[in-house]
């Protein structure tokens, strides 16, 4: 039996779609790659505090990788001289 809807608005209306809640679980995946949060500890933090600790963690991987190239840049100009 078909059910006939009153209002023709898409389910998604109600609710989060699917690419936030892929994003949302991307944000857990990397605090728990890199930072060894656990699903819970991430689900719970506010927004605000989840994004402001990826932020942060994207800042120290730029930094790193920056000190990384600098170092490889002094070791190449170290050995031609």
């Amino acid at each position: 039996m078909r059910k006939n809807w009153r209002f023709h608005l898409l389910w998604t209306f109600f609710g989060l779609d699917s690419e936030y809640i892929a994003a949302v679980y991307e944000e857990f995946f990397i605090m728990k790659y890199y930072g060894g949060w656990s699903f819970s500890e991430a689900y719970n933090l506010p927004v605000q505090i989840r994004r402001w600790f990826l932020n942060r963690l994207l800042k120290q991987k730029k930094d790193e990788n920056k000190a990384a190239e600098d170092a490889m840049n002094e070791s190449k100009s170290g050995r031609r001289s």
